[in-house]
């Protein structure tokens, strides 16, 4: 039987032979921390007074909600006018304030001590470049101006897409992860945000770069986007990315695990809306995982998980459920 690190890794591979199904995020410890991270998120938690992160977007994150979310108003938005950006916006300046090596040595420490347990290193990126676009300017105009001012809109993409890079580049030189998980949810459940000419132009250039990167130096590209992605699945292989984090089954995966003939992993496939709810019982967990794991399970580079951008699902019964119904699953059809 292979070890939960050698499995993740054969399951990855175009030609791997994995003796099992991966649990979730299995064979990989997920770190985010970092002192980059810090600088330009600040101190997030439930219940805390709006925060301003580095950018000078607004943050809220109220007790009852689950997760830290951008508030943008008319009034507080960052650009408020495209054609402007450059004297509306201050960019971190990430080399000044996070490259001193002293700052990085006790997450390099950590890091040492997860190798040393024999699983893999995931690093953490979060909000991506067309992410962060509507971060700066809210959603409408975000959209409004691909259309009306493609020429600024493409030089604050570029200078999104290089801070990204440095940001990257911190991580990958002082850390040293084995996979990074990379976030920017690029559609809805049912659609692209933006024509996939569009995306092609303003979001997809900005990666070629960053993820080049991290391919030469030997990191796992896992790429998270909770979306319905089809129409630009073979933009993300040349990107290279290894992961497809977030695959909705909206998508038709069937479909793409036959397009894609192993060149990229497919981790998802289990519906949060049915199984991640206060009220779910483990019967319905137990069937969503059950159908995620023989629709796609057969069809080879696919990674059974909840679909958010992070292990853990918002309701503390519906984890350990959904990990026991893929082990479950895998005694029944690998006998391990």
């Amino acid at each position: 039987m292979l070890s939960a690190k050698e499995n993740f890794l054969e399951t990855i591979k175009p030609n791997g032979k994995p003796d099992r199904l991966v649990k979730q995020y299995e064979g990989a410890v997920f770190y985010p921390p970092n002192p980059a991270a810090s600088y330009i998120r600040g101190n997030r938690h439930p219940g805390m007074d709006p925060l301003i992160d580095r950018f000078g977007t607004e943050i809220l994150w109220p007790a009852n909600q689950v997760a830290a979310m951008p508030h943008v108003t008319d009034k507080n938005k960052v650009i408020s006018d495209i054609t402007e950006w450059k004297e509306q916006l201050v960019m971190p300046d990430l080399q000044a304030n996070c490259s001193d090596p002293a700052l990085w040595e006790p997450f390099i420490k950590k890091a040492d001590e997860i190798r040393a347990n024999g699983d893999l290193v995931m690093a953490f990126m979060p909000t991506g470049v067309f992410e962060r676009l509507h971060f700066l300017m809210g959603f409408e105009d975000m959209l409004m101006n691909y259309l009306l001012e493609p020429e600024d809109m493409m030089d604050l993409c570029n200078a999104i897409g290089e801070y990204r890079f440095q940001y990257m580049k911190l991580i990958v030189d002082y850390i040293k992860p084995d996979v990074m998980l990379s976030h920017d949810d690029w559609g809805s459940k049912h659609s692209l945000f933006i024509s996939p000419e569009t995306w092609r132009e303003f979001i997809k250039p900005q990666y070629a770069k960053t993820y080049k990167y991290m391919k030469d130096h030997g990191v796992i590209v896992m790429h998270h986007a909770d979306s319905f992605l089809e129409p630009i699945i073979e933009d993300m292989v040349d990107l290279g990315i290894d992961i497809w984090q977030g695959a909705l089954p909206e998508n038709d995966i069937p479909k793409l695990q036959k397009q894609l003939n192993g060149r990229m992993t497919l981790m998802g496939g289990i519906d949060a809306a049915i199984v991640d709810r206060a009220d779910s019982t483990e019967e319905e967990i137990r069937k969503e995982v059950r159908r995620a794991c023989q629709s796609y399970g057969p069809g080879g580079h696919f990674i059974p998980c909840i679909t958010y951008g992070g292990p853990g699902c918002l309701y503390k019964h519906v984890d350990p459920i959904i990990d026991d119904e893929i082990d479950k699953y895998n005694k029944e059809v690998y006998g391990v």
